[in-house]
């Protein structure tokens, strides 16, 4: 257990994950209609739902950050995450938690 919740390091992709993903954007040019993560980038977190009792200077945002380097050069539609629990979009970025929804 860390902090007193069930978490595991390789929730986090490893650097060998990120250099795949980023040698993918290479090949397609850094666009991409649509992105789905699990968590978001790191400007888009969404702090009214961190969990209270939780020291947030002690949670690893290195994927989030990542994400944010990513998000900053990528040409996209539409980007889908959840994570947080929570319906709720900001800009091109929509969290899902109880909504569904159909692509293509």
């Amino acid at each position: 257990l860390a902090y007193g919740y069930r978490w595991f390091p390789d929730e986090q992709p490893s650097e060998e994950i990120k250099q795949r993903v980023e040698r993918k954007l290479d090949e397609t040019g850094w666009k991409t209609d649509i992105v789905l993560s699990h968590t978001c980038p790191l400007k888009y977190q969404p702090a009214e739902m961190f969990l209270s009792g939780l020291d947030q200077s002690r949670v690893d945002r290195t994927t989030e950050m990542w994400l944010d380097g990513i998000e900053d050069r990528l040409s996209y539609g539409k980007w889908y995450c959840g994570h947080y629990h929570v319906d709720k979009q900001k800009d091109r970025i929509e969290f899902l938690f109880q909504s569904i929804r159909l692509l293509g």
